[in-house]
């Protein structure tokens, strides 16, 4: 019986959307800065286009647009093609693999959070996310795992868990004008939310003011309770006090200038008594 040979090594599977570009690349290699340079990165980058799409296509299912993910691929694409040295012996498609999934990692990180998060809580949200799924394909997948089980199946603590499940709500923010949960009556949470309210200012202004007009003279302080809170006019003040129109306009100019200036004045600093 004859030995059995040796298995061959196993071919590494090359994607339908690998092009063979090897002799392209040499001439981009070679190519000087220019016209010709730019249409070889082009050409390149629509070559191999195919396979940045499938990878975009992975994190579809993310809460991102898939054109938007095309985008960031092609992106990352473009810089793969623009650094690949075909001199170092490697494909370029194992070299482009890592620079685009790379920029989409990137994107993720950096770009498609609605609340900005820090690095290490995204990196805590992302295990506790990938987590749960694994759990879910589990014999326990008919009830929801305590933080207990997550942190175990996880390898991490308690704290860091809850950390990053708190994250997962902070991917998307939701509208001012979406309806409470279990609400009926077209309740939003910008219902919630509470109001300036524009006679707080006039309360203030009152108070500033009432310590002042009490110093005006008795009939200052009556003509201007005539004119502001009995709504009377100059004429009728004038009449009812036995004195010119002229003459109430002037002391109602002078009691409020003297109260304007009374207010704006600064804070006189409050003297200690001398020492006896």
């Amino acid at each position: 019986m004859t030995p059995m040979s040796a298995a061959p090594a196993r071919a590494r599977h090359r994607h339908d959307d690998a092009p063979d570009t090897a002799a392209d690349f040499e001439r981009l290699a070679a190519a000087s800065d220019g016209p010709e340079r730019e249409v070889l990165v082009e050409e390149l980058v629509a070559a191999w286009l195919p396979m940045a799409h499938r990878l975009a296509g992975r994190y579809r299912n993310r809460g991102e647009n898939l054109d938007d993910l095309k985008q960031v691929a092609a992106m990352g694409l473009v810089k793969a093609v623009e650094r690949y040295d075909p001199q170092r012996g490697d494909a370029f498609e194992s070299f482009a693999v890592p620079t685009i999934v790379g920029e989409l990692r990137r994107y993720f990180r950096d770009c498609s959070w609605d609340v900005h998060v820090p690095r290490r809580v995204q990196e805590l949200r992302n295990k506790v996310r990938a987590t749960l799924q694994e759990l879910a394909t589990t014999e326990r997948a008919d009830r929801s795992p305590t933080v207990a089980q997550i942190a175990e199946a996880a390898g991490m603590n308690e704290e860091d868990v809850l950390t990053g499940m708190e994250a997962m709500d902070s991917f998307r923010s939701l509208s001012l004008d979406a309806e409470l949960t279990g609400a009926d009556d077209g309740y939003s949470l910008a219902d919630t939310l509470g109001r300036p309210e524009a006679r707080y200012e006039t309360v203030i202004a009152r108070e500033a003011v009432k310590p002042c007009l009490h110093r005006l003279p008795e009939r200052e302080q009556h003509i201007l309770y005539l004119r502001f809170f009995r709504d009377m006019t100059q004429a009728d003040i004038g009449e009812e006090l036995g004195i010119s129109q002229m003459h109430v306009s002037r002391l109602i100019s002078r009691s409020c200038r003297t109260i304007r200036e009374e207010v704006e004045a600064e804070p006189q600093p409050r003297r200690l008594p001398a020492a006896a």
